[in-house]
């Protein structure tokens, strides 16, 4: 059966009248986008400065690197636990960086902070690619003794191992991803810091000319230390096309380009996470496709769109599932951070094609830049409490919102309410296993998210719905930037 221009009307109604009818009760969007980057404090790691916001967090870490002599101090938590696993967050520095990069002028007053948020991670990247020649530090913690443990940061007392790839033991998949964390963030500093700027882009080049030329995934050569908490499923092939993306539109070197050409053979995926980057990588390299009108990256345009495709939900091509309620669903297990990375890509791409006046069809099926913006839309608002159970998945935004967090450093108590040290196994039977809320709120932290009923407990031990992670948060400061510059409140 042939669609008529006006078939995208279907998808209007799938979205429901809390997306068409609501235009003036949306959600506060630059509260939710100040308190999505408020968050990144609650996860440093390393000596906090006297600006810190969150009063419970206190220094951390700060030994972090002696066991192999070098210093390896800061940088994030990836999510709940103490660890600090760098291909997680390289993928949060990129996500953040992208988000600054296109949605800059939108930040406002938040600019400064996004920027913080960034450099206490590239800082930290930078040590890790510099601190010994011919290695590149990817993690500090052991995470099998991490994950045994119920216990504040602050009171670490498992072993602080650290891990590394190099020649002999290679990476190419957290190598290229911190190689794109390194550029994208170059960009973010271009003008503001130029200095650091040009260390983040000269590191950057290095870091991936490692990744490109001894070939390697990190789970092989890092086994029990990454997996099955942060491996590579997707492979290594999807960083070294991103990284070579991020490293192509920071240099415009040719370099890159006839690398990402040599690479042959596309991926075609459905999904956009820390693992697997192709999508990313597709949008990003589409823009010169649809802003410069670059016939050499329409590959890049039609792999989007067909990406596209497959998200949009009365697409022939659709392979996305979603819920009652109307969320993107795609894993049981914190299926929050691929809503939030795949809508970055959906506002983003909007954006792209609004400005270049430009549509596209999924079979009969005519999509236009609205088309995916009232998607993306439909996603932030779910995540900011306009679904079914009206509860914000993010901490500390609306009158509802997750408690009970899976959160080492929120349920324990602070500092300067028990500076008693708490053991490994201390905080478990009175904290960990209590239907007590968290006593400590992480302000702007998003949990992995409902179930694929939209149904959601509150329970910090289902890890899997209410931890959250600096990858889901890293993704949506973009999108929430977005819609806050569009419905201003």
């Amino acid at each position: 059966m042939g669609r008529s221009p006006t078939s995208w009307l279907p998808l209007l109604l799938f979205l429901g009248a809390s997306v068409i009818g609501c235009i003036h009760c949306n959600p506060n969007y630059k509260e939710a986008l100040v308190k999505s980057i408020l968050f990144f404090q609650g996860q440093r790691s390393g000596r906090l400065p006297a600006t810190q916001q969150i009063r419970w967090r206190s220094s951390s870490g700060i030994t972090d690197g002696h066991l192999a002599q070098v210093d390896l101090t800061g940088g994030y938590y990836d999510a709940g636990d103490n660890v600090k696993f760098n291909f997680p967050m390289a993928y949060t520095t990129t996500m953040l960086s992208w988000g600054v990069l296109e949605y800059g002028k939108r930040l406002g007053s938040e600019l400064s902070n996004a920027r913080t948020a960034i450099r206490w991670a590239t800082d930290y990247l930078l040590k890790c690619a510099t601190a010994t020649p011919g290695k590149l530090y990817v993690g500090v913690g052991d995470p099998n003794a991490d994950h045994h443990c119920w216990e504040r940061p602050e009171d670490m007392d498992t072993v602080r191992s650290v891990y590394s790839v190099s020649a002999a033991n290679p990476g190419s998949d957290v190598a290229g991803e911190t190689a794109a964390a390194l550029a994208a963030a170059s960009l973010v500093f271009r003008k503001a810091d130029p200095k650091y700027s040009a260390l983040l882009l000269s590191t950057a080049r290095k870091v991936m000319q490692f990744a490109i030329q001894y070939r390697g995934a990190y789970s092989d050569s890092l086994g029990p230390a990454v997996c099955p908490f942060y491996c590579s499923y997707s492979g290594y092939k999807d960083e070294l096309v991103w990284g070579a993306a991020w490293l192509f539109k920071a240099t415009n070197s040719l370099y890159y380009y006839n690398f990402l050409k040599s690479l042959g053979g596309s991926d075609s995926p459905d999904i956009f996470s820390w693992d697997n980057k192709y999508a990313g990588a597709y949008v990003l390299l589409s823009r010169r496709a649809l802003l410069n009108k670059d016939s050499n990256f329409e590959q890049f345009r039609q792999q989007s769109e067909d990406f596209m495709c497959r998200i949009l939900p009365n697409s022939p091509s659709s392979s996305t599932q979603y819920t009652p309620g109307g969320l993107m669903y795609k894993m049981g297990a914190s299926n929050l951070q691929y809503v939030s990375s795949i809508t970055f890509l959906l506002t983003t791409y909007s954006k792209y094609m609004g400005s270049a006046g430009h549509t596209f069809s999924c079979g009969n099926m005519v999509v236009t830049s609205n088309t995916i913006k009232y998607l993306a839309k439909k996603q932030v608002d779910y995540i900011l409490g306009v679904n079914p159970l009206k509860m914000s998945y993010m901490v500390g935004y609306g009158a509802n919102f997750p408690r009970r967090i899976h959160h080492r450093g929120s349920s324990l108590p602070s500092l300067v309410n028990h500076p008693q040290a708490i053991g490994c196994d201390g905080g478990f039977q009175q904290f960990y296993y209590t239907s007590s809320p968290n006593p400590n709120i992480l302000v702007g932290a998003i949990v992995g998210g409902p179930n694929e009923n939209d149904a959601y407990p509150d329970d910090r031990t289902d890890y899997s719905h209410s931890e959250p992670a600096t990858y889901i948060n890293g993704a949506i400061v973009g999108p929430l930037a977005y819609f806050a510059g569009i419905y201003s409140t």
